[in-house]
């Protein structure tokens, strides 16, 4: 079972009505998507990426690629 936890941090931001002043507000936090590393150390010609619960890595090698992911059929 995974467990999460959530924080959350909050901002207060004050205007002076009274200051006719511009004024930008502006936080720090995630930049967008965190980078995945994925192992390609046995990868192959067409090899697909998949998610290796056994080691929680994402992994590109042998044991999927284009000629066995459909028995028969054409990628």
């Amino acid at each position: 079972m995974t467990s999460v936890n959530i924080t959350t941090n909050k901002n207060t931001v004050t205007v002076d009505e009274d200051n006719s002043s511009i004024i930008t507000v502006a936080t720090q936090g995630p930049q967008g998507a965190t980078s995945t590393v994925v192992n390609v150390d046995n990868a192959v010609n067409r090899s697909i990426v998949y998610y290796d619960s056994t080691s929680s890595s994402l992994k590109a090698d042998t044991s999927w690629t284009t000629s066995n992911l459909v028995d028969g059929g054409n990628f």
